[in-house]
């Protein structure tokens, strides 16, 4: 199969390896999150050292998986989109949520433009074409 222009070397589009970037941040954001509650729990900063671990334990298994899917992308592994398209529709009431509720608009702002890109790079005719490729199927041509 030939390679279209979005591809570079190994057949893997540039969308898809750029959604493998910000997906691959995203990822190491959560687990950086969960070491600084670990170590804020540790010298006791926390009120509640059960919240403050349960709270370290959601963000290193979650942000563990969401770092695993992005580093799949970056090496071309199509088992990272699923993972990852997971994610961004998971953030999105998030990023509503900083944007109104917490009032914290440049964090919300910030996370809307990364999870859209992520999303549109991960929908991008590229990326599709190159998740059909690996079950024989032709995308239909509009």
């Amino acid at each position: 199969m030939a390679e279209s222009k979005g591809d570079v070397s190994g057949g893997v589009p540039r969308t898809v390896r750029g959604a493998g970037g910000l997906v691959t941040l995203e990822g190491a954001v959560a687990v950086i999150v969960a070491l600084v509650l670990i170590v804020r729990g540790l010298l006791g900063h926390d009120q509640s050292k059960t919240s403050g671990y349960g709270t370290a334990a959601w963000f290193g298994i979650l942000g563990g998986a969401v770092l695993a899917a992005g580093i799949g992308l970056l090496l071309g592994k199509r088992w990272g989109r699923a993972i990852a398209v997971i994610a961004q529709l998971l953030l999105l009431p998030v990023t509503w949520s900083l944007l109104t509720d917490s009032h914290q608009p440049v964090f919300g702002t910030l996370l809307g433009a990364v999870v859209i890109a992520t999303l549109v790079l991960l929908f991008a005719p590229a990326s599709t074409r190159w998740m059909a490729a690996d079950y024989a199927i032709e995308p239909e041509k509009s």
